[in-house]
């Protein structure tokens, strides 16, 4: 397992080169819709031209309906203007939507990809990082992401074809004046390219501080109930509070640099402004032929010209940033599934319920073993208990039948094969696990029950609640089983979620059960009710039962204690009773 990154420690900061190979990949997301780029690229260049007329038609404003008087003319370029500006404004507007749309659906794929593969990543994954990180992989960087391949992309090309042309066209009309624009525009590029690159630092360092803040924040809200019962609300405050300033302050770096932007940009354009003239008067003072209508169109270009090298520069800052980006989303996407389906697993079809843990050994961390050289052999229809103290490697043992993990040693098998060559989505399907926290999702009580079995009616639904007497509180609710659930089970006891993740079960009617602490979170005669149902359910079937209230397991066909990475002990209740061993002193403590 992964060491764990908590909300405290800021991710590693990457992004200071553009990587290639994340932009070439990202590519395969682009190809099938290649005929809208070029389509849209196709519009940006008739955009880019369009642009360019003003200046043009305004020079021959100065140079020749001035002078000349010629109104019919005037008219005339006017109405170009008015119509060259229209036509920009559609161009705009169409290649904006059909490029939104685009980037839109190549991004809705990234998100889709990213989700799928966190379905399938094994818990390994998950609990080497904080939910909140893993969120903001998922959302933050992918907006971004969007941002960029909706807008920024375009523009970007949309002002490279500026810079192009408006060059062309100028080097025609003026190499003199194309000097003097030239001479203010590459500093000024190198300006903003620098304070850009200063910013982009500072963002990164921003996102990893709201990571972190987003990381507590999705931690407090989960134990909501913990942190008011433990009086830590004001000591989670101080936490909330310096992670917000830590962001906080880095925003304000951000601030300051930024506002530099804008002096930056007027000090630049009013020193072009100044070296045309200078320019101009030394053409005209040596008779060169620069009419007044040519200085006019170059300030007009050099406009044209000081937004795009200051866009191309910021571009190809956030560039930087998008490869980052790309590389953290691909990265979740490219994280190994330790727990996979082998190209030649078989289904698991008709169980009896051997299972059998041959020379098993266990590590969430290399080097310290849970269980070392574990053997278990558990015939059909077997009641295992399990108890023991905390960490010792009980859920362990659930888990490892039901591959939310693999052994580091040994095997683990159920009627003679090896868990590791079944199909993942056919071994689960039958085995049956009930988790000591249970959880309900959004929706009405009968989808919640019918969650495991899509397929199943209302009637066999009902039939698994009523099995469990879950029905006693369920029909209490006005709406009955339709009764809407908030989300996290919002309005429910911890008892009442339990006895729908309960019925869940007796819906599927798995070959083999697993009980973590499933009646924890009952009350007393609940709890009897549902171990009467129980004695009935898990006859003829193989079952596991961890549990803490040793009332619930004293029928058991066979009670382990684990302890020291293995058995301890084993034997049924009055066996262990009478050895007056760990099971026993366990017995006297409860």
């Amino acid at each position: 397992m992964a060491k764990r990154n908590t909300y405290y420690q800021d991710e590693v900061i990457t992004g200071d080169k553009v990587d290639v190979k994340q932009l070439r990949r990202f590519l395969r997301y682009v190809i099938p819709y290649k005929k809208t780029f070029f389509f849209v690229l196709f519009l940006v260049v008739v955009s880019v031209a369009v642009s360019l007329l003003a200046p043009l038609l305004l020079r021959t404003v100065v140079d020749t309906v001035i002078p000349q008087s010629d109104y019919r003319m005037l008219i005339l370029l006017l109405g170009g203007f008015v119509l060259a500006g229209g036509l920009e404004i559609v161009i705009t507007f169409a290649h904006s939507k059909l490029m939104g749309k685009m980037g839109h659906n190549i991004i809705a794929e990234i998100r889709k990809d990213v989700f799928y593969k966190l379905q399938k990543l094994s818990f390994d994954y998950f609990d080497s990082r904080p939910a909140g990180k893993i969120s903001v992989r998922v959302t933050d960087y992918i907006n971004e992401l969007a941002d960029f391949f909706t807008t920024y992309l375009m523009n970007f090309i949309s002002a490279m074809l500026k810079v192009l042309v408006v060059t062309v066209i100028m080097l025609v009309l003026s190499p003199l004046l194309t000097l003097a624009v030239y001479a203010v525009m590459i500093p000024l590029a190198l300006c903003i390219f620098w304070l850009r690159r200063a910013l982009r630092r500072l963002f990164r360092k921003h996102r990893a501080k709201n990571s972190n803040r987003t990381a507590f924040l999705v931690e407090s809200l989960n134990g909501e109930n913990i942190i008011k019962n433990y009086n830590r609300s004001d000591y989670n405050c101080q936490i909330y509070h310096d992670l917000q300033q830590d962001s906080a302050k880095t925003w304000m770096q951000i601030v300051r640099r930024n506002e530099l932007n804008t002096p930056i940009v007027e000090f630049f354009w009013n020193a072009g402004t100044i070296f045309i003239y200078a320019f101009a008067f030394l053409a005209i003072s040596k008779g060169w032929d620069i009419s007044a209508g040519t200085v006019v169109t170059f300030l007009n270009f050099m406009t044209l010209c000081s937004t795009p090298f200051t866009q191309i520069s910021m571009i190809l800052q956030q560039l930087a940033q998008v490869s980052a980006n790309l590389e953290r989303v691909f990265e979740t996407m490219d994280t190994p599934l330790m727990i996979a389906d082998k190209e030649d697993a078989e289904d698991l079809e008709a169980v009896e319920g051997n299972i059998d843990f041959n020379d098993v050994t266990f590590a969430y961390e290399e080097g310290v073993n849970i269980l070392e050289h574990f053997d278990l052999h558990v015939k059909k229809g077997e009641t295992i208990a399990l108890v023991g103290p905390t960490g010792a490697g009980k859920t362990t043992v659930i888990n490892l039948i039901t591959r939310f993990y693999d052994v580091c040693e040994g095997s683990v098998c159920i009627d003679g094969k090896d868990v590791r060559d079944i199909r993942l989505q056919s071994l689960r399907q039958k085995i049956g696990v009930l988790m000591q926290d249970p959880f309900v999702f959004k929706g009405t009580i009968m989808d919640n029950i019918r969650y495991g079995r899509r397929d199943a009616t209302d009637e066999e639904c009902i039939a698994a609640a009523k099995r469990i007497y879950a029905d006693r509180f369920i029909e209490k609710f006005p709406d009955g089983y339709y009764h809407q659930i908030e989300e996290s089970g919002t309005g429910l006891s911890a008892g009442e979620k339990q006895m729908i993740s309960f019925a869940r079960i007796m819906l599927r009617d798995p070959a083999v059960i697993i009980l973590d602490e499933a009646t924890s979170s009952v009350d007393s005669a609940t709890e009897q009710l549902i171990q009467q149902v129980l004695d009935m359910v898990l006859k003829d079937k193989t079952a596991f039962v961890v549990a803490h209230r040793l009332s619930t397991i004293r029928k058991a066909d066979r009670i382990l204690y684990i302890a020291d990475k293995g058995i301890a002990e084993q034997g049924s209740h009055a066996e262990l009773m009478e050895q007056c061993g760990l099971y026993y002193k366990l017995n006297q403590k409860s």
